[in-house]
């Protein structure tokens, strides 16, 4: 009976653990499994903050206004910094643009002029915007135009690089300018907009040049093509054959019509920061070409133009009816125009 009760199998001595210690065993593995994922979140999730904390603080660097410490205080309402849509200024970023506008008349230089300001690296003046008429419908449209421009979003051939320091445009007084006058003060005032006034002294060469022009358009003697401007002398000298006839009937009151247009203008726009040049004084006097750059406030450099003068030489030799006009001037204001202004 003893030996029965001391009597034990293998069996019987094996210690098997109750299956609820396993569970909780486990349960407690993945809790300390959980616990180190999340720490292992944090940890990446604060590094991640912190480079975007760096990130913020560069990109807040980059958009600090730039600063106009080195201009004088009158001359800061003509400082801008632009930042245009469709590219980036880049390091040129805090490069100081001036804003610019050339008025004037047709045939009066200012395409050759604007040829001159575009041989400046630093100077961007992009034609005749205003030759479209949509764009000057109404003084809405004028504003919308002029914001494009001055943002350096308008593409044209004399778009420079990010480095501008100019950017300005031609406008004919016949192209919406004078009737929006006062707008367009307002607009040049607050936007701080420059302007270069270039005329003709004399009206009679410039009337001439007109009705060349017109000629031209129709019969377009350079191979069937019409060419306001020319960068050849032997296209010069096609164009210079022909010569007008002029209306001494009209010549008197179209001379003093354009010129009242004129003094109108002058008067119109007087408040703003101008600078009046002749066509005449930059031929004879380049150093009104320093003037300019002055004005403007770029480096000074040798301005330079491809473009050829197309009528030379005294106007006898340039009228069909010279004698005419000649007795139609002689004696009134405008005699003068009947002298030899300047020599090429």
């Amino acid at each position: 009976m003893a030996e029965d009760l001391c009597f034990f199998t293998k069996e019987s001595l094996a210690i098997k653990p109750p299956k609820k210690n396993t569970l909780v065993l486990r349960m407690v593995v993945l809790i300390l499994v959980m616990i180190c994922g999340v720490y292992i979140c944090s940890v990446c999730l604060g590094q991640f903050g912190v480079w975007s904390a760096r990130n913020s603080l560069a990109v807040h660097v980059v958009e600090r206004p730039c600063e106009v410490t080195e201009i004088e205080p009158s001359e800061k309402p003509y400082v801008h910094f632009p930042k245009p849509k469709t590219f980036s200024r880049d390091e040129c970023a805090c490069n100081p643009v001036r804003n610019f506008a050339i008025l004037s008349t047709q045939r009066s230089g200012s395409g050759w002029f604007e040829t001159l300001l575009n041989s400046h690296i630093n100077i961007s003046s992009n034609g005749e915007i205003f030759s479209v008429k949509v764009r000057r419908s109404n003084i809405s449209t004028i504003r919308e135009t002029l914001d494009k421009l001055y943002n350096l979003d308008m593409l044209t051939s004399a778009a420079k690089n990010e480095c501008t320091a100019a950017v300005g445009l031609k406008w004919m007084l016949n192209q919406g300018l004078m009737q929006n006058h006062e707008q367009i003060v307002e607009y040049f005032k607050s936007n701080g907009v420059s302007v270069i006034f270039l005329f003709r002294r004399n009206l009679l060469r410039r009337m001439i040049s007109i009705l060349a022009n017109s000629y031209d358009q129709n019969a377009k003697p350079l191979n069937g093509t019409h060419k306001s401007h020319v960068h050849s002398t032997h296209e010069a000298k096609v164009l210079a054959r022909y010569k007008p006839t002029i209306n001494t009937t009209l010549l008197i009151p179209n001379l003093k019509q354009v010129e009242d247009l004129v003094t109108k203008s002058l008067q119109y726009f007087k408040s703003t920061r101008h600078i009046i040049l002749y066509y005449e004084d930059i031929i004879t006097n380049r150093t009104k070409l320093v003037d300019v750059q002055e004005f403007l406030k770029v480096p000074q450099r040798d301005l330079r133009s491809r473009q050829v003068k197309i009528h030379k030489g005294p106007l006898s030799s340039q009228v069909e009816n010279w004698e005419d006009v000649r007795k139609t001037l002689k004696g009134t204001q405008y005699k003068s125009f009947l002298e030899e202004d300047y020599k090429l």
